[in-house]
């Protein structure tokens, strides 16, 4: 009779043990999830610790897209080719004070009406471009020059007899746009030409000079924008050119555009 008994109980102890997994079993929601469904889901609630994304409208009718080889040269100091006006809304977030423009050319009257909308100031030093003739390295070209112009008094460095094929460049036109470059009343302010390399990058160059930059550096930085289109006649120009008429520069201007 005792063994019938705890035969018995084990089976009412299993019975007992399989209910209670059953009510286990039956207090777990499953929650089905209708993937063709269209009907995004709830929100979380209040208590979630999930962040809510945030929307924001009118990405799409922002434009900012930056002039052809547009860099930052130093506080308060940019470059780059010539601005159109697919660039006007990405220049004013630069708040611009100044350009300095080193192309001839008349400026464009959009580009004089963007000015003039946002009290920015032109200082235009025309420096007529030069591109060396399809097919001559520049050593050809520098040499071919030199032996043409040598006598018709072309353009010559203050410190050096050695006409540069740099043409029509103006030494005074150089200077003068320095001092427009490193006076910080102008800032920020854009530097252009056409395409942003070599007139740009000369300008530049003269005031990496006054900054005391070594010629490799000047001359790596110069190389970076003007890449295959380097010209020697470019870096002869940066090297030969005299700064010591110049009162010293900050290394590095201040960001402060007060």
């Amino acid at each position: 009779m005792k063994v019938i008994e705890k035969t018995m109980n084990k089976f009412t102890k299993a019975e007992e043990a399989e209910d209670n997994r059953n009510e286990i079993f039956q207090s777990i929601e499953v929650a089905k999830v209708d993937l063709s469904s269209n009907v995004s889901p709830p929100p979380p609630s209040v208590g979630d610790s999930a962040t809510p994304l945030v929307e924001v409208s009118g990405l799409g009718e922002l434009n900012l897209t930056p002039p052809l080889n547009f860099a930052m040269v130093d506080n308060g100091i940019f470059r780059s080719g010539f601005p159109g006006s697919a660039n006007f809304s990405f220049l004013k977030t630069l708040g611009l004070r100044s350009i300095i423009s080193l192309c001839p050319e008349a400026y464009p009257e959009n580009n004089m009406q963007f000015l003039k909308s946002n009290g920015i100031k032109l200082f235009q030093f025309g420096i007529k471009g030069y591109k060396c003739p399809p097919g001559l390295e520049n050593e050809v070209w520098l040499h071919l020059w030199n032996s043409k112009h040598q006598k018709e008094g072309s353009y010559t460095n203050a410190n050096s007899k050695t006409s540069e094929p740099f043409v029509n460049i103006s030494d005074h036109k150089i200077r003068e746009a320095l001092k427009v470059l490193v006076d910080e009343k102008n800032h920020p302010l854009l530097i252009h030409c056409n395409r942003g390399k070599h007139r740009t990058g000369c300008l530049v160059g003269c005031m990496r000079k006054l900054q005391k930059w070594c010629l490799t550096s000047i001359f790596d930085e110069y190389q970076r924008f003007a890449a295959a289109k380097a010209r020697v006649s470019d870096q002869r120009f940066m090297e030969l050119f005299d700064v010591s008429s110049f009162k010293q520069i900050p290394l590095s201007f201040s960001c402060s555009s007060s």
